[in-house]
């Protein structure tokens, strides 16, 4: 499989798409006026906590408050204790002695334990409005939601992920070898210091144990770093910024499955270069800086995938065709046959469409970057194993999404319900606005249902308006209405008004907007 990333990098904006088999698999976009706030740490103020749900908004000196819930709270090893004693107190347990020991290595571990499973002790126990706190934007601000915030620091790097609250070593699943899972495990747990965790990305595949030593090393300094600057710092206030979407684009996705990395920013381009050469020196000779005359994204064929990617209606290759529709609550994508009649019979057509459907399904969500619940309807099939095809169809489609995923099995009614974990704005919410128009609603009232408003009231105000030269003024587009199919209908208001009815024409209003004023005649001759 061959894939390229491609970045264009302007002073405005930087767009990153991923492209394998020439077809842009994932797309990302970071503009100068509201760079991205995933991964940021900050040093927050609790505002205000919440017990009946479990949670608390905190003060990060962004536009809305972040939202923490009791679930994603970490403890230092003392508050544990001290939460802990103050419920052996309570119980009448023993009491402990004036000078505590430091903790063994057993009792760590059964704190960590229990600081994941005691969901017992209430927020309120936990958090005080006005405490600060050391938080990390898990989720970043989406619509009218504030960013999900945590207190499980994650530091990314190239090969690792650093956990400073965690005592537990992962590897990542699309590292598929058995035998090299065991292998990167068994370093990590001979290397890491005792009370920390570490996760192996699939960039470490095959990487030698120095370089995984020589960047935990960094990562752990640099948490010391974060450490010392949060002590110092007011609140609110940031205490760490994520890397910019090139770099992030480097680290997370530019792996030895990419053949090449192309640039068109010189500037980006040589810190790339910086960065390939300190954390991958492998991958440096890969990385090229874009010359050409034409537009990156127009030579690549990339800017037509993005404009496709905001379309309702896609169609498929056989002629039927997907509609994407996103609600407040759920995207809502519906499957359709079209033009597609098939060869030999109803079954196998519907069956060929739901296929055809699944594999572009797949592909959308990760272009599109779609979150949260997704309900999709496929054409509906009488077949038992033809829906356990579509639906197993889909699940291994999905595999390739970094993204979480989570399908149930198709319903009597062919309804498929899934999750995408979804951590910041979809190409959609990125790029559009709902329509001022139509307030988003996507439909505007046709011109009968306005020329059929403005009668009304017209008769609504029989008693003003009776005997009177009438002016109403309203869209071309409503104007030309009255005076092709409603004229007969306007021309008989006019008769139980006993009143002359001017229709004007303007481009200023919009389609669904009208205004009636009364003529002032007299004194004109």
């Amino acid at each position: 499989m061959s894939a390229e990333l491609i970045i264009n990098g302007d002073f405005f904006e930087t767009r990153v798409a991923l492209v394998e088999n020439g077809q842009v698999a994932e797309f990302y976009i970071e503009r100068s006026s509201d760079l991205g706030i995933g991964g940021n740490i900050y040093k927050g103020r609790v505002v205000r906590v919440l017990p009946g749900m479990q949670a608390a908004f905190v003060d990060i000196n962004l536009e809305k408050a972040a939202f923490l819930y009791v679930s994603d709270i970490h403890h230092p090893m003392g508050e544990i204790e001290q939460l802990l004693l103050n419920s052996c107190e309570g119980s009448g347990e023993s009491e402990p002695s004036e000078e505590p020991a430091e903790p063994s290595e057993q009792e760590f571990n059964d704190v960590c334990y229990l600081q994941k499973h005691l969901v017992d002790i209430p927020i309120e126990d936990r958090l005080q409005e006005g405490q600060e706190i050391l938080v990390q934007v898990a989720k970043e601000p989406i619509g009218n939601k504030g960013a999900r915030i945590t207190t499980h620091i994650t530091l990314p790097g190239r090969h690792l992920v650093f956990m400073p609250t965690m005592d537990h070593v992962g590897v990542s699943r699309r590292i598929e070898n058995e035998k090299e899972r065991k292998r990167l495990r068994e370093i990590m747990c001979a290397i890491k210091p005792p009370r920390c965790g570490f996760i192996v990305r699939t960039a470490a595949d095959g990487v030698e144990p120095e370089k995984l030593e020589a960047e935990m090393n960094f990562l752990m300094k640099l948490w010391e770093n974060i450490q010392r600057r949060a002590e110092q710092a007011p609140v609110p206030s940031l205490i760490y910024q994520e890397l910019n979407v090139t770099l992030r684009a480097v680290r997370d996705l530019f792996t030895k499955e990419i053949d090449r990395l192309i640039i068109d920013s010189e500037s980006e381009y040589r810190n790339i270069l910086t960065f390939t050469e300190t954390f991958m020196p492998s991958l440096k000779s890969a990385v090229e800086l874009y010359q050409g005359e034409e537009p990156i994204f127009d030579a690549y064929g990339i800017e037509m995938e993005v404009q496709r990617a905001l379309s309702r209606k896609i169609w498929l290759k056989s002629g039927g065709y997907i509609v994407i529709e996103r609600t407040e609550a759920l995207t809502a994508i519906d499957v359709n046959t079209g033009r597609y009649v098939g060869k030999r019979n109803l079954e196998e057509t519907i069956l060929k469409t739901n296929l055809e459907a699944v594999k572009e399904i797949a592909y959308q969500l990760r272009l599109r970057n779609i979150g949260g619940i997704i309900i999709i309807d496929f054409i509906d099939m009488e077949k038992e194993s033809s829906r356990e095809k579509v639906c197993n169809a889909l699940k291994e489609a999905m595999r390739k999404d970094k993204s979480k995923t989570n399908i149930l099995n198709m319903s009597e009614l062919g309804l498929i319900e899934m999750t995408r974990k979804r951590t910041k704005e979809s190409i959609g919410q990125v790029l559009c606005e709902p329509c001022f128009y139509c307030d988003g609603e996507g439909y505007l009232k046709s011109k009968q249902t306005v020329c059929y408003e403005i009668l009304r009231e017209l008769e609504r105000d029989r008693k003003d308006l009776f005997g009177q030269n009438i002016n109403v003024t309203m869209h071309p587009e409503v104007a030309a209405c009255f005076y092709d199919e409603e004229r007969v209908h306007l021309e008989k208001v006019e008769e139980r008004l006993h009143s002359c009815i001017v229709v004007k024409g303007d481009s200023a209003f919009h389609l669904d907007q009208f205004e009636i004023t009364v003529l002032d005649l007299q004194g004109e001759g």
